[in-house]
Parts: C-alpha cells; structure tokens; sequence
C-alpha cells in the first residue's frame, strides 16, 4: 500500500538532481537544490509562528514560482495548502480564508488594497506573507517572503505521511466555493503514481524506484509551461505531477495572456509540454500561428494537456498543422473526480469535441444506480472510483449529494451527464445544474443574479450560459427591469464587477417584461435560454 506525500518526493528529488532547473520565469532560474533551501525555510518559519498540525496556508498569488514553493512548505510543515481564486472581490475571500480556516496567507503585493479592508476580519491568521511585484513591497503588518526564503533555517523534524491532505477550492455548482479534500496519498495516484498511461509507464513502487527513474546525465527533466492558473485543479495538478518525475515548471511573466509570450517561451525553454484551458487559449494560439507561420521554432512541444473546458476538433486539427509532432490531450474531469475521460488528438487524428474515452475507473450511472449499457441511448450520471477525495471540506451535505455509494462502493459523481456510445465513448450532454462554464471558470448563476437584483433598475434577473467560440460559454443576464426604468450592459456588468470577481459579469444582456416565475419561485432555465439566443440573433448584423 503507497503512503506517497509530495514533500518526500521533492525533497528526494532535489537530493537526486540538485542543479537541475524545478522553477522558471522570464529570466528568473531557480534550481531543485535552491527550492529545496527556500521552501525548507519558509516551513520552518510557519512552524516558529505556532501553526497546527494540518493547518491550512492559503497560496492568494497570480502565477510564479512562489506559487509551488508555498504549497511545497505547505505539505513540509504538515499544512494543506489551500488555493485562492485571485479574481474574488473581498466578500469572497473573507468567506473562502474563514471558511478554510487558514491560519497563514502568502499573497502578491498586489492585493494588499483588498486585504487591508478585511484582514481585521480573519482572526484565524497568524501569519502573514507578501511576494513583491510591480506594486511595491506590500504593507508592514506582512511579512516579506524573500526574507524569510533567503534566511539560514533548519528545517525541524516532522511526521508526514500519505494522509495529509491538499484543498482544492472550486465554486462548481456548489454556489460557495467548498474545499474539496485530497489525501496527498490518493491525488498522487489517481495522477498515476508517477507512471503516465499515455506513455504506458506504470507507477512507481515507491520513492527509490521512482527516484530511480529519473536519468541524472540529462542536463534538465521534462520542461512544462503551465499557462492556465496555478490556482486551478488543470495547472496545479499538472505541476505537482511534472515536479514528481524531476521536471521544471515554466510560468509566463505576464499576467494577461500574451500568445506570443507563450510560443516565443516554449522556444526559448524547449518546452516540452503545455498545459492550457481549451478554446480560451488553443483559439488565440492558432489565430497567432495562422499569422506567422514561421516565427516559432516549436520542435521541443510533444504534449499540449487541456481540462475543465470546450476544445474543438476543428482547433486541434489546425494546431498540428504547426506543431505536428505533438500530442494534444484533452481530459475530462473535475476538481472531485480526476481520469473521467481522455480525447488524444494527433496529427491526422483530430478527436471529436465532447467525446472522450471512459477511464479506467469511470462508469455512468441511471437514476437506479445501474450502470448505462453502451448504445443503449440511456442518460445517466458519470461517476469516477478508485482514488478519489475524502469530500468537502465543512460540508457533510454536499459531500453526501457528490460522493455516492454504487455496487457497494464509494464513486465521485460531480453531476456531469453523459451517455455511452457504442464503441464505449462518452458523449457528454452538460451539468444537470445551470452551472456556467466560462474560460474555464465555473459560475453559479444565482449568485450573479442576486448580484444584478441589488441594482435599483432590476427588479428581477436570471443568468444563462450561451456558446461562445474562445470561452466555451459566456454569461447572459434576463433582465426584467423595474417600471420605467431601464438597463444597458455596462451599467449591469459594472455593478456585478463591484460585487463580485469580474469574469461572473455578464457579457450580454436581454431585456424582458417578465422573468416568468413559477409560483415556488423557479424559473425555466432552459427556455430563458432559448429566448436569449432568438433575441440576440435578432440584434447580429
């Protein structure tokens, strides 16, 4: 039985390969034996604070090394690291650092303005760090985090095992995000134990034969960029994966995406592979190509990994148009149930948008609880076994709705529906919820139209997900306005962007007469959505 916990790996890893590259950005190298010395310091320092076994250390940082160095102290100082969606106004981060429980915080100066109006809320804190950047050093009451990485400090002798844990915060359908609960043990299996199925490497025994694994003539491990956010499931899992077998992370500098940042990155570190999130950056990618075919040496790129969003056959079979030696790799799942599904694109083989191969661990389930037959045309729920998390974190309800019992045995079924094809793909037909997917992020719709019905023009409000090519969907708000009033689009998505993290604005707004509410106070999603199309298709030239 494994006991695998990522702060024995790397610190194995970095005793193996100490000179390799483990943390890149822009000119920025920091080698396994400098990681290793910086995230030994930082957990001694967040022991010395008085931290509890288990503790939570909130990561509230934009992509950079900083971000796997925090959660690497995290796990060697017995803590769970516990992600923080950076586009939240400030209610939501009061409730995810209270709901948490978090007793330490590194955090970019850059969000000093927002936590200097909450700080005094969060009582649980103990501990506070700031990671410079272009706004400055950050405030007094924080404590510099280069000062304490770059100190002399001995790393105190802990107990860690495969047990300890790592939250992984999604909003989903949840409405409130919840804290999904990984046993570090579980996640390092389900992402293969350091084998890869693609490669049909099998998972390693243990840290001596993973560790014996890793060639130490090659000048550096396998290069990954990882251009989606760090503070996602896709980056996060991604990266802790690479950093198993001896490899290095790559961030880009920028903040905004800049697709000629990221090609012209992969050139100059012969990255070896990409993870990304779908059509919100394979679209921009193939448009920028398209346009200058013969800029980018790309010739290092054999894998480009996607999750959580719509990436379309047409995207991909263009993409190896220019990168045709690679793999494009589409997976299905979720922060609850990893390895439900994989699409694997190649040159000539551009897979189907929304059909994947069912995982090893995978099964669709009817309201019986019976599992779908193949062909049978019968829709049920998808359902993930084997290693999957313990539940939510503070939430015995939900974890009881998401993590279910079927023939005999506990499944994670975070409410996708799909059926079984003949040759046993999945085809996927959405979230049973009204959940919106856009760019990647999930967004409750009733939390934005509770947003909307603060404004004094809206008297009622509903929020739908239409397609949308680079997003996969895009928020529109129905809007039924008070009597003579009215309502634009800036005017709402301003108001929502004060409330709440700026991508749940709408991108579109629908005026109605009525919402037309049932008398329980439901309404028909499904044909508000519908009417939102016609009345938009109107509006197009």
């Amino acid at each position: 039985m494994s006991n695998w916990n990522f702060a024995e790996i790397f610190a194995a890893v970095a005793a193996r390969v100490p000179d390799r590259p483990c943390q890149i950005q822009g000119d920025r190298v920091i080698t396994w034996a400098q990681f290793d010395q910086r995230t030994n310091a930082l957990a001694a320092d967040l022991l010395a604070s008085g931290v509890t076994h288990q503790a939570k250390l909130a990561c509230y940082l934009y992509n950079s090394p900083e971000y796997m160095e925090s959660m690497t102290a995290a796990f060697k100082a017995g803590m769970a690291p516990v992600n923080t969606n950076y586009r939240y106004a400030a209610e939501e981060i009061v409730y995810l650092f209270d709901n948490a429980d978090a007793e330490a915080v590194v955090f970019h100066a850059v969000f000093t303005d927002l936590l200097e109006h909450v700080r005094q809320r969060l009582t649980k804190v103990k501990r506070w760090y700031v990671v410079s950047d272009e706004t400055g050093n950050g405030p007094e009451w924080a404590t510099p985090y280069e000062s304490v990485v770059n100190a002399p400090a001995t790393m105190p002798a802990i107990e860690r095992s495969g047990d300890d844990l790592l939250l992984l915060y999604t909003g989903g359908t949840t409405g409130m995000p919840k804290g999904v609960m990984w046993r570090q043990d579980d996640l390092y299996n389900v992402l293969g134990g350091g084998g890869n199925a693609v490669l049909g490497t099998p998972a390693a025994d243990g840290i001596d034969d993973l560790m014996s694994r890793i060639d130490t003539t090659a000048p550096a491990g396998p290069v990954m960029l990882v251009a989606c956010p760090l503070m996602h499931g896709t980056g996060q899992f991604s990266a802790l994966n690479n950093m198993g077998v001896g490899g290095c992370i790559v961030t880009l500098v920028h903040r905004k995406f800049d697709v000629s940042e990221l090609l012209g990155t992969i050139e100059r570190r012969s990255v070896n592979s990409v993870i990304i999130v779908g059509q919100a950056f394979a679209g921009p990618m193939l448009e920028h190509l398209t346009a200058n075919p013969d800029r980018y040496d790309l010739s290092s790129l054999g894998l480009v990994t996607s999750s959580g969003v719509m990436w379309s056959q047409d995207n991909k079979a263009g993409l190896l148009e220019f990168i045709p030696q690679a793999i494009l790799f589409d997976s299905f799942g979720s922060s609850e149930a990893v390895g439900m599904g994989a699409s694997i694109s190649s040159k000539g083989a551009p897979q189907q948008t929304a059909k994947f191969q069912i995982g090893a661990t995978c099964a669709v389930f009817n309201e019986l609880g019976q599992r779908v037959e193949p062909g049978s045309g019968e829709q049920g729920v998808v359902a993930v076994g084997g290693f999957i998390p313990l539940g939510y974190y503070k939430d015995e309800a939900k974890s009881a709705q998401t993590f279910r019992t079927y023939e005999g045995r506990r499944w994670s079924v975070p409410g996708d529906f799909a059926e079984v094809n003949d040759d046993g793909t999945l085809k996927l037909l959405g979230r049973g919820s009204v959940c919106i997917n856009t760019g990647g992020e999930k967004v409750f719709p009733e939390e934005v139209e509770e947003a909307l019905k603060t404004h004094p023009c809206v008297r009622d409000a509903v929020c739908v997900g239409l397609p949308d090519d680079r997003f996969g969907e895009v928020i529109c708000a129905v809007v039924e306005a008070e009597p003579g009033r009215e309502t634009d689009l800036p005017t709402l998505s301003d108001h929502v962007k004060g409330l709440l993290a700026h991508y749940k604005a709408p991108r579109h707004v629908v005026a109605v007469d009525t919402i037309g509410r049932a008398p329980n106070g439901k309404v028909d999603y499904k044909r508000l959505k519908e009417l939102a199309l016609s009345r938009l298709a109107e509006t197009r030239p």
